[in-house]
């Protein structure tokens, strides 16, 4: 039901504030346990991890002088909403400092949806865009389709036309072509996992738009926070892939 590494983060966040509000709270065993199936839903965005373990902290620190479960509903509670809060200011700063580095009167490429539907608000990828063209610069945006589930289609293209931002949609197979062709000055993406090394993971034929760009001498930037970065794993290929079912 949520998609986009932040958005799953401050769910995750504020699903560990539902758990307080359950008639059968009973402390800190029950916020466990509550953790553990949400750290069980999806394996790749290591946000979900970051916001379940910020609240687990806050939890902890509660139970150190109460047991009150008033007391636990009312630090996760404000907790959540400052998670929310966080997300958004975090990637309007983001923004600000990506907009920086996307020339004036360029083409940007960017590949599925990183922008407000995939995070509390405004987006990472798409929130450098967007402060782009709030600073006065002239911004036209390819985005690929992003096959199999067309997130690019149907997610980035819905935001940007809904801004007023141009907007050209393209299969996943044109990037090439338009890089060759020199539409393309500039590729913009968010990230699920970021490694020590700076491997990064994204949806998957982020990799292909990689190699292109790298062969076309087109800078490649990935947009996230802090919160997507994870130091325990060395490079990449520690990341765990979340696979799905045929069915979808």
């Amino acid at each position: 039901v949520v998609r986009g590494a932040l958005a799953i983060g401050a769910a995750a966040a504020c699903g560990m504030a539902v758990a307080v509000h359950s008639p059968s709270f009973s402390g800190v065993e029950d916020i466990d346990n509550a953790a553990d199936m949400l750290k069980a839903t999806r394996p790749t965005a290591v946000n979900l991890f970051w916001g379940i373990e910020r609240m687990l902290c806050e939890a902890r620190m509660v139970a150190s002088y109460t047991q009150d479960p008033v007391h636990f509903k009312e630090a996760l509670d404000s907790l959540a909403f400052e998670l929310l809060d966080e997300d958004e200011e975090t990637n309007k700063s983001i923004g600000r400092y990506g907009a920086e580095v996307i020339p004036d009167n360029s083409g940007v490429l960017t590949h599925c949806n990183a922008g407000a539907l995939a995070c509390v608000g405004y987006g990472t990828a798409l929130g450098v865009i967007r402060a782009a063209v709030e600073s006065g610069k002239n911004i036209k945006v390819f985005a690929d389709e992003t096959r199999p589930r067309l997130q690019g289609m149907r997610l980035t293209c819905y935001e940007l036309l809904r801004d007023g931002i141009d907007v050209t949609l393209i299969t996943d197979n044109m990037a090439g072509s338009l890089m060759k062709r020199g539409l393309i000055q500039a590729v913009v993406v968010g990230a699920d996992r970021i490694a020590a090394n700076g491997d990064t993971a994204n949806k998957i034929g982020t990799y292909p738009v990689a190699v292109l760009a790298k062969y076309h001498s087109i800078p490649f930037y990935v947009a996230a926070p802090w919160s997507t970065i994870d130091i325990s794993l060395a490079s990449g290929d520690d990341i765990p892939i979340e696979e799905r079912s045929h069915n979808e």
